[in-house]
């Protein structure tokens, strides 16, 4: 038996080593909304030689219209975010700018959100969170009966989302990386991973209270994390290799969903035993103390 207990502040130590630059990042700069949140018309254009910026900046400005950010992709493609336009002016612009290597440029890809449905997104977005935080603290508190299992697994749950937004706020920074609503349903995803992953290590908790009643909570803990860490971390690497098969081949489009579910899943992988069960054993001995 592997004495884990004895680790939880080297736990939290690794843990706030890859939060506190993460959450430094998201309370100064946030996350940096795609049109689906903000409203507006994304263009992706693609040349067969390589375009200067100024030359996209100039039609922009002949057309009098006002771009959220330019970015240049790899293939020579720039992806433009405008703010919301007409339809028609939007057509000139895309006339405008295909013009300038009129051969073998094209549009790649064309979007356009309202910013009413932008705002009713993000709040369905934030609802669905806390509906989906709140279910989980009661079912596990519940099917567990007993409040310190759906706390502790909760902690692990923010734990992860805290990971995943820490890290898309320091790209967004960096990298300019926006998020849409693959990034929300990936969120979604690591929130079912985090609790499923806990539940396991949760469920052998609770049978080993039934069997083996004289032994500390602190050692059953330690039990039941030995007994399931190989089945946990074979089944979590097996999801991480065809993630990570997908961020390195897998097309732009769908490339930082898939790397949102990644890091999603490497967090949850590690709350499980090494946030939620440590919050578990740290939650009996303050108990004890109390006393």
């Amino acid at each position: 038996m592997i004495r884990f207990s004895k680790f939880i502040w080297l736990y939290f130590l690794i843990s706030a080593v890859v939060l506190i630059p993460g959450m430094f990042a998201l309370i100064r700069f946030g996350l940096r909304p795609a049109i689906d949140f903000t409203g507006g018309t994304l263009i992706e254009v693609k040349y067969a030689v390589d375009m200067p910026q100024s030359s996209i900046e100039s039609v922009l400005k002949k057309q009098q219209l006002t771009a959220a950010s330019i970015q240049k992709s790899s293939n020579r493609e720039y992806i433009i975010r405008l703010k919301p336009e007409g339809a028609e002016k939007l057509q000139q612009f895309e006339t405008a700018v295909t013009s300038l290597e009129p051969k073998k440029s094209e549009i790649v890809r064309n979007e356009t959100v309202g910013p009413i449905l932008g705002k009713e997104l993000l709040q369905k977005t934030v609802t669905a969170a806390l509906f989906a935080i709140i279910a989980i603290l009661s079912y596990v508190g519940y099917a567990f009966r007993n409040i310190k299992f759906g706390v502790s697994a909760v902690v692990a749950l923010v734990h992860d989302l805290l990971v995943v937004l820490g890290i898309f706020a320091l790209l967004g920074v960096f990298y300019k990386v926006e998020v849409d609503t693959l990034f929300v349903t990936a969120f979604l995803t690591t929130m079912s991973f985090s609790v499923h992953d806990t539940i396991v290590v949760f469920d052998r908790i609770r049978e080993l209270l039934k069997r083996s009643e004289k032994l500390p909570f602190e050692t059953l803990c330690d039990k039941a994390l030995t007994e399931t860490m190989g089945r946990s971390f074979a089944n979590s690497m097996t999801i991480i290799f065809m993630l990570l098969a997908l961020v390195l081949l897998g097309g732009n489009n769908i490339r930082w969903f898939v790397f949102a579910l990644l890091i999603g899943t490497i967090a949850g992988t590690y709350s499980s035993p090494f946030i939620a069960t440590p919050v578990l054993v740290l939650w009996d001995r303050f108990e004890k103390r109390k006393r």
